[in-house]
């Protein structure tokens, strides 16, 4: 087992969790009309009769005048700290009739490393343009890295934390199974693509309780063809809060599924 792997996957799903629709035309659809909230996960990792707690994460959603304020803590349990030590908080923030991000902030100890990577957007029209900064220490406190780039993506546009709000925002109802989209996604590091499949709906057992959901599996990729991480599901609660209730990412060695503990 590699908790780099693990921790890396579930960012991805819980951080995300992610998302999307393929054209301007379907931000119309897309509405950030979201409560205020904290939604907290279990993150587990499963190999044979293996199902171990890895670590824990929790979303939070706050409404401020015309935008959503984000953000996501996640942590590694004492054991895998061991291995591979994660401690990470994303910030960002939305505007909530456009769904446009506005920034993103990933302040991160991974390892022996201690890592603040920044995306401040702008609009114009169709295209979006992130501007990153990003930096890391070792821990001595000496700076490994510093460094700045300038993304474009023109069509739809999301990040690591403001994509999970896209996605519980999707017209799935109007969908049929096997409807495929593809959104601009934002790392801090890279543009990628993600790629959505709608599977239709399940129900999903979250500690012994039975819940009808939307099922989803999702793809990142560098070029819309070399993947930059295996495929992944999440299954969202079809109901008026949409909350991604099951996450789930392969990895070499086992998977590592992500529940909804309900708080």
């Amino acid at each position: 087992m590699h908790l780099k792997s693990i921790k890396y996957t579930a960012i991805h799903v819980v951080a995300f969790l992610v998302l999307s629709l393929s054209a301007l035309a379907a931000n119309a659809a897309v509405k950030c009309d979201f409560k205020d909230e904290s939604l907290t996960y279990r993150v587990m990792y499963k190999w044979g009769m293996v199902n171990k707690q890895a670590g824990t994460a929790t979303l939070s959603a706050r409404n401020s005048g015309k935008h959503l304020i984000t953000g996501l803590t996640a942590r590694s349990e004492s054991w895998a700290d061991r291995f591979y030590k994660v401690r990470d908080t994303l910030k960002g923030s939305i505007v909530r009739e456009t769904f446009h991000p506005v920034f993103y902030e990933k302040i991160a100890r991974e390892g022996k490393d201690n890592k603040h990577d920044r995306v401040d957007y702008t609009h114009s029209g169709a295209k979006t343009i992130g501007n990153c900064t990003r930096r890391a220490w070792n821990t001595d406190g000496k700076l490994i890295r510093n460094e700045k780039r300038t993304l474009e993506a023109y069509g739809t546009t999301v990040d690591m934390l403001s994509a999970f709000y896209y996605m519980r925002a999707l017209p799935y109802d109007a969908w049929k199974p096997g409807h495929v989209v593809t959104v601009n996604i934002y790392s801090g590091k890279r543009k990628e693509l993600l790629t959505i499949k709608y599977l239709g709906t399940e129900k999903v057992k979250i500690d012994k309780t039975a819940h009808k959901c939307y099922h989803i599996s999702f793809l990142f990729t560098s070029d819309g063809r070399t993947k930059t991480s295996d495929d992944m599901d999440a299954w969202i609660s079809a109901d008026a809060r949409r909350i991604p209730l099951k996450l789930e990412g392969k990895l070499k060695v086992g998977k590592v599924q992500c529940f909804y503990t309900g708080k």
